[in-house]
């Protein structure tokens, strides 16, 4: 080939390239070649969660507002930074747990019963091969009254040889939830980041929970003290609707934080909107940051440093004086909005039960946690050492005396303990800066 029809060609082929990317480039362009970001997106606007008040951003100083009484110097003053959050407004409510209990009580009567009538059950999604989970149809009524229905729900109720009166009951022990969460921690360190490419699942971890409440707590939590009315009625009675939660464990707490959030996005995703944050247990510093409800410094969610106010009444639901219990006018748990709320509109974040938070219990986590949303975690295995499994509580309870109640105390229970004055409240972030951020 000449010299010439070497030119030619080079010539013809960049004028194709030139023209096939000319055309690449013209096509799906609607910004005159400017960059003006992915367009026809979704607007978005932040709902307020229901029953949920707002958390704004904020910086305060976490740890102890007065002596330390037991000399333990398990937290020291820090300042430590926020971003915004909504926490709920009470502690989680019988009423409001029962909605989980049922919720696992009737998926698991519509798995069974799509072994024998097709309409409970639209699919089986194979997501994961080992432990392939079955898309339940909830539009079909359940019919427990049913005599077919009842036939085929069988298992789920008490052997004959252990109902009481002859009583027909659910069998609880048998109400497992079973769900997926992502171990995040692990999958940003350093040695696993090519693996995660490879193949994610292995981050992925599999719990089944039982997540009935343990009602005997309030008998095995004392010993020598009646408490055995409580046992019999204070989960299930109408009468204890509004009360705290209690006889939950942290893991427990947890699955309840999981399920709540896929009940949210599963509505989102059947309106075609976008997910949510996730709900969670707060950290300690959110829990203490939302506690002292704007005022920084002061040992109460009132302010302080008294426990009663100008009357000489009791601010809290807590063991005063030497074991008065009803003189701040309960004797164990109250209504989960009794009192006063904080200036954040939070009822009760001292006293009445003391509450989980998501952190694991360290009594240095102060010393080498960051100054920015600080967050110690640890996920104990069952053959760990007791000391591992320990998680913060934070609050006080009915039982305790006003020192637990302070902002700044920080103690904790083991995380598959379920105690009958520890309840929980979820957290979930907000979308965004702050909710004050408007565009100019």
């Amino acid at each position: 080939m000449t010299n010439a029809l070497k030119r030619g060609a080079i010539v013809k082929t960049s004028a194709l390239v030139l023209s096939a990317s000319a055309l690449l480039s013209s096509c799906g362009n609607d910004g005159n070649g400017y960059l003006t970001g992915v367009q026809g997106r979704q607007n978005w606007f932040q709902e307020d969660p229901y029953g949920m008040v707002y958390i704004p951003m904020g910086s305060f100083n976490m740890g102890p507002s007065d002596q330390d009484i037991t000399y333990g110097v398990t937290a020291q003053s820090k300042t430590v930074s926020l971003p915004a959050y909504y926490m709920d407004q009470t502690e989680i409510t019988n009423n409001e747990y029962r909605q989980f209990v049922n919720w696992v009580r009737d998926s698991i009567a519509r798995r069974m019963l799509g072994e024998e009538f097709e309409d409970f059950i639209i699919e089986t999604n194979e997501f994961d091969e080992d432990y392939p989970v079955p898309i339940l149809n909830w539009d079909e009524r359940l019919r427990y009254d049913d005599e077919d229905f009842r036939e085929a729900l069988e298992p789920m109720y008490l052997p004959e040889n252990e109902r009481f009166y002859g009583r027909k009951e659910f069998d609880t022990r048998k109400f497992l939830y079973e769900y997926w969460w992502i171990d995040y921690q692990a999958a940003a360190r350093r040695g696993n980041r090519a693996q995660g490419l490879k193949d994610r699942s292995v981050f992925i971890k599999r719990e089944t929970i039982h997540i009935y409440p343990d009602t005997l707590a309030w008998i095995h939590d004392f010993t020598y003290s009646y408490n055995e009315p409580l046992t019999n009625m204070y989960f299930w009675h109408p009468g204890y609707d509004d009360y705290p939660v209690v006889g939950v464990n942290w893991k427990q707490a947890r699955a309840f934080c999981v399920w709540r959030t896929n009940l949210r996005n599963g509505y989102l995703f059947t309106e075609g909107e976008s997910y949510e944050q996730n709900y969670r247990l707060p950290t300690e510093s959110e829990w203490e940051y939302a506690a002292r409800g704007g005022l920084d410094l002061s040992p109460y969610p009132w302010g302080g440093p008294y426990i009663r106010n100008s009357v000489g009444c009791f601010l809290a639901n807590f063991k005063p004086l030497r074991g008065n219990y009803i003189d701040d006018g309960g004797l164990t748990t109250l209504r989960a909005d009794s009192y006063n709320p904080n200036q954040y509109g939070l009822y009760c974040m001292s006293g009445n039960v003391a509450e989980w938070t998501s952190n694991a219990f360290d009594e240095s986590a102060y010393n080498f946690s960051h100054d920015n949303s600080p967050d110690y975690t640890y996920e104990a295995k069952a053959d760990d050492p007791i000391a591992l499994k320990r998680k913060v509580i934070r609050g006080g309870s009915w039982k305790d005396v006003s020192y637990y109640l302070q902002t700044g105390t920080r103690t904790y229970e083991y995380q598959d303990t379920a105690k009958c004055y520890i309840g929980f409240r979820c957290v979930i972030s907000y979308i965004g800066r702050d909710k004050n951020d408007v565009a100019e």
